[in-house]
Order: C-alpha cells, then structure tokens, then sequence
C-alpha cells in the first residue's frame, strides 16, 4: 500500500514538474513571438502622433502673469540712520491729504545726542576762539623778535663800518702825530743837549744841568718809540682784531635774524595750523549737530501729496524678492535706512509689472500692445503697452536661481477703473503678431537639420517624408509656416532622433557668421591655424585625422543613446526600482511602454540589438532610450527656438 502511494506521489511530482515546464517554454516562445514579430512586424507609423496642418486666423502671443501697481508713484522711504522702530503708523489703504503725518519714528535716541553735540560744538568753539587769541599773540611776538635781530644786525653793520671808516684812521692819525710830536721834541732835546755839551766843556754850565738836558734826550728817545709802537700795535695787530671781531658780529647777527624768522614763521604756521584743526573741529562739530537735528526732522514722515497710503511691505507695495523677510509695516517694528515704507500713487492709472523670460526677449519689444485680465475681476479685460523692459536680469531672482534669467516689464493699461487695486493679480498677453490666413502646426513638429527648419511629412502609404520649410513666429505652441506645406497636410509630431544627430567626424556647418564675412567653418579653420602655428587650415576630419567611430556614428549601426549602461549605474537604477512604490512602479512601467511606442523601426532594431547583446542590462537601456527620445522629440514646451539652437550647438 505504501509502495502504491509513493509511486504515485512521485508521478504527480513528474508530471507537475512536466506541465511546469511546458508552460515556461510556451511562455518564453510567446515572449520571442511577440517582440520579434507582433512588435517588430507591426505598422511603424501605428503608434506616431500626427497633427494635420491647419490654416486660419493665428496669434502669435507670449503669456505672462504680474501684478497690478501704479504708473506712477512716490516711495517714501526711511532716512535715519541705523534701525529705529515705528511710533506711530497710518493704516493701509488710507487716503490721505497732503502735509499729514504718516509715520512717525522713535526720536528718544537722537534727542539724547543733541543735548551732547550741543554741549562738544560749545566746547570746540571755546577751543577755536582761544587758538584765534593764542595766533595774534604769536605773530606779535614773532613780529618783535624779528624787529630786535634786525636791529641788531643793524647795529652790528654800522659797528663795522663805523672802526672801517672812523675809529680806526682816526687812532691812526693821533699815534702818527704821538709819533712827529716825539720827534719835534727829540730833536729840541737833541740840541739842547748839544748846547749844554759846549757850555759844560767850556765850565759854563754844571755837570747837573748837563746831565738833565742829557736825560732829556733820552726821555724824548723813547716817547718816540712809544709812539711807533703804538702805531705798529694798531695797524699789525688792534686793527685786524677789531675787524675780525666786529664781521663776526655782523655774521652772528645776521644768522640770528634767520633763525628768529625761521621760529617766528613756525611759531605762527603751527598757531595757523591749530587754529585751522579748532576750526574744522568746530565745524565738524555743528555739522553733527546739525546732521543729527536733520535726523530727528526726519523721523516725522508727511505725505507730499494726496493719495492712498500703500504699505511697501505689503503684497502689492513693491517687488519683493521670493527671500525678503522683512517684518509687515506695524507699530513698534523695526526698519532700517534707505527701507521703502510708504508707496503714494501719483497717477489714476495703473500699469501691469510682469517678469519676461530670456527666451522671448527676442520677440518682446517696446510698443506691442497686450491684453490684461486680472484674477479678481472675472470677465474684465484692459489694453495696454509695454513701456519699459529692464536691460539687466531681475538680480534678486538670479540670486535665488543662478539658470533663471527674467527682465522685469512694465505694461501700461491704457484705461483707468476704480475697481482695480494695487497687488492685484493679473495675466498679461503680448500680442507679437496676427495673422488673418495662416498655416500652423505645433511647435515640436519643426526640427531643424542643418540650419533648415525640417517637418516630416507623413504619404498615403503610412511612410513619412523630410520636408524643407520657411518658419515664421511661434508662441511656444503654434509655428507659422510661410512657405513647404500645405494645409491638410499630415506631419509628424515627434520627429526621428536620428535626423538631429550629429555624424561622428562631420564637419562643422558652414553657417555665414553674423557680420557676414565667411562662415563658422573657415573661422574655425583659422582659429586652428593661429593656436597650432603649422599653417595648416584644415579641420581634423579634413586631414583625416582622429577618425575615431564613435557611439554616435552611423557605422555602428548604433546611436549613443542606447549605450550599455555601467554595473554600477545598474545598480542605482536597481535600487532606484526596489525604492519604488507599486504605484510608482505600474507608472514608471507605463511610461516606459509608451516612450518604446514613439520610437521609429529604426530605433526599435537598434535597442533590441543593444538589448541582446548587453544582457541584464536591459532596463537601464530602456530608461536611456526613453531620456533620449524625450531630448530629441518631446520637448514640446520649450519651443522651436530652443530646440533649433540645440541642434546647431550639436552639428
């Protein structure tokens, strides 16, 4: 009995086993079937979106939404120094007259610091009246020290000239007349004597007497010589002396009137000087003083004009970047210098203040009429013109996002109504152009190739063929095409990839530069010339050089975007599938099927290839194909501008 059931328990584990594998084979082969010949054999233009050429009235418009504010309005803002705080505050939205008071800012502070400047502009003028004192009395003083060394000098010149011209010849002439007088008498004694020598040798005379007259000579001998050396003593040595002595003195008082004049001119320079630092000191003192009474007039604000008092920190005040963190305008709030407080409009009517992208700079102009609709009054609508377009991106917004560049634009409504207000949210639509009979298609039919707007036409076989087409201004939705199709006509709506692809060592096309003085290519030739400085002026793929097949070359059979992916970019994407919710699975599964559905029989060939020979990797081919083709064909929303610039920049 055992025997029985386990011989039966075996033969239904073979058959389950047998029916287990006959249904994986049957699955495996349905698999092959349907990739190999129900997907790879069906229609290629079934699973294409087509859009048929339409001709009628077209608009070409740039819509863009901004806010409602004044014409024209004056800001008033806060002009004291440092951060005070709000005393008294005007409700927003209140109508005031003229020569009200709106805001009122806390003065306590700057009362305090009057009181103290007045107390330093006092001081620094008793400081400036006694450097104007103490400079009279230095220029007195160096005034009478200057008239003493010149006196002396003076003196000391006449000294000189007075022994030169008088003392001298006059000690002169009295030592030669010693000197004659001397003599006279020598030579009376002499005689005497001569007479007393007889008188004695003939005994008429005594010896005594003979002997005095004797003596006499002797006297007047040396009277004689007295006065010679007197005269020698003045003219060899007293005379050179007193001259020596007496220029010296000259000398000295000449060199003392310098310096005198010298002390004397920097006695007054300094006196001058500190007398301009008192000055300056006293006016920088009551420039304080009155700067700080300017101050505190200013803590009062008025209103220069009727109006309506509009809050600058309210939404509708002013632009506000999206990081202005600035408190609301209430009482006891601190605000800053040069802050925008109020905003009085000058001006009924209003304006729209709208951000125009970079991208539709070029259609955007002063002049062109738009038609505003404002959120909060439905059924409403008003004209008006652009009056102002910003030369520079809007700052606050680049800082916020560096790849965002936007122009504020200011739009003026050409009607006033009293039911619009400041802040109020609008939507505003520049017209650029209108059209009565134009042909149209969306914008990411167009694709240019070459330089050359390119649509594909799809024939009466299901084929599609490239066409050539002149474009006109589109709207980021609609292009007008002036010339190459035809109404009714059926296009493609994603373009083939592959015709926007760069070959791999395609030369660079020969686009005409803008000043029109060759094209893209020869200018690149002669940029290469001057870096390389061989003479060459041909391009690398002209000289046959670095020819290297790339992933994007056609003779591979293969495009660059269905490259095998890496293990480790297999494994984020495998962690990125087992992150996913059931939900976000079915969509990303779902996404998937339709991006393989756009592609063209060429694409598809060309992703079973890269499927069969990369094995598991699969998936990740699959995610590249479908970022891929939304690159090449799906863009719809960035417009034919955009996407032409891409392709050049690629070819």
């Amino acid at each position: 009995m055992s025997n029985s059931n386990t011989t039966s328990d075996r033969s239904g584990l073979k058959s389950f086993w047998t029916v287990g594998g006959i249904v994986a084979v049957a699955v495996i082969v349905m698999i092959f079937i349907w990739l190999k010949v129900v997907r790879g054999g069906e229609d290629s233009m079934s699973g294409f979106p087509t859009f048929v050429a339409k001709r009628g009235p077209l608009t070409i418009s740039v819509l863009e939404s901004g806010t409602i504010s004044p014409q024209e309005q004056i800001t008033l803002r806060n002009e004291v120094e440092g951060r005070t705080s709000i005393v008294s505050l005007v409700p927003d939205g209140s109508i005031v007259k003229k020569g009200d008071l709106i805001v009122e800012l806390d003065a306590s502070t700057l009362k305090d610091l009057i009181i103290d400047q007045d107390i330093a502009v006092q001081r620094a003028e008793a400081a400036y009246i006694g450097s104007q004192e103490s400079l009279a009395v230095t220029e007195n003083q160096a005034k009478s020290d200057i008239d003493v060394a010149r006196l002396t000098l003076k003196f000391a010149k006449q000294d000189l000239q007075q022994y030169v011209d008088g003392l001298y010849p006059k000690d002169v002439n009295e030592l030669t007349a010693k000197i004659r007088l001397a003599e006279e008498d020598l030579k009376r004694a002499e005689d005497v004597n001569d007479w007393s020598k007889r008188l004695y040798a003939e005994k008429y005379l005594s010896e005594t007497e003979y002997l005095a007259d004797k003596l006499s000579v002797q006297r007047k001998k040396l009277d004689r010589d007295v006065a010679n050396s007197n005269l020698d003593l003045l003219t060899n040595f007293t005379y050179h002396r007193q001259i020596e002595q007496l220029t010296s003195d000259v000398n000295q008082a000449e060199m003392a009137l310098e310096r005198t004049e010298r002390k004397a001119s920097a006695d007054v320079i300094q006196a001058k000087a500190d007398l301009r630092a008192k000055e300056l000191e006293y006016n920088r003192q009551k420039e304080k003083l009155r700067k700080t009474e300017d101050q505190l007039s200013k803590t009062t604000i008025y209103a220069p004009q009727d109006g309506m008092v509009v809050y600058a920190t309210s939404s509708g005040g002013g632009r506000r970047g999206p990081f202005d963190r600035r408190d609301p305008m209430d009482i006891g709030v601190e605000v800053s210098e040069r802050q925008d407080l109020i905003n009085l409009p000058t001006a009924t009517l209003m304006k729209a203040a709208v951000d125009i992208h970079e991208t539709s700079l070029e259609k955007v102009r002063i002049g062109l009429p738009a038609v505003i609709t404002i959120d909060a009054l439905a059924g409403k609508k008003f004209l008006g013109r652009i009056q102002r377009i910003a030369p520079l991106p809007d700052a606050r917004m680049q800082w916020a996002n560096p790849d965002l560049k936007i122009y504020p634009t200011d739009i003026y409504l050409e009607d006033s109504d009293n039911s619009l207000r400041t802040g109020m949210s609008c939507k505003a639509e520049i017209i650029i152009a209108q059209y009565e009979d134009a042909v149209y298609v969306p914008v990411q039919a167009v694709l240019r190739i070459a330089g050359q707007p390119t649509v594909y036409v799809v024939n009466n076989d299901g084929s599609y063929t490239e066409r050539k087409v002149e474009i006109g201004l589109d709207d980021n939705n609609m292009i007008r095409i002036v010339s190459g199709l035809e109404e009714g006509e059926v296009v493609l709506l994603t373009p083939p990839l592959r015709a926007a692809t760069l070959e791999s060592g395609a030369k660079i096309s020969g686009v005409e530069l803008p000043d029109g003085s060759g094209t893209f290519q020869d200018r690149v030739n002669q940029r290469l010339e001057e870096a390389n400085g061989n003479g060459s002026t041909a391009l690398p793929s002209q000289r046959g050089e670095g020819q290297s097949v790339g992933p994007g070359d056609d003779r591979s059979g293969q495009r660059e975007g269905f490259d095998a992916p890496s293990s480790d970019q297999m494994d984020q994407m495998r962690r990125r599938f087992e992150n996913m919710s059931d939900e976000e699975r079915q969509k990303e599964m779902e996404q998937m099927r339709q991006r393989f559905e756009n592609m063209s029989p060429e694409e598809r060939d060309a992703m079973r290839q890269r499927f069969q020979g990369g094995g598991g990797s699969r998936q990740g081919r699959g995610q590249r194909q479908g970022s891929g083709q939304r690159q090449g064909g799906t863009s719809q929303g960035q417009g034919t501008d955009q996407r032409s610039r891409g392709a050049e920049r690629d070819q």
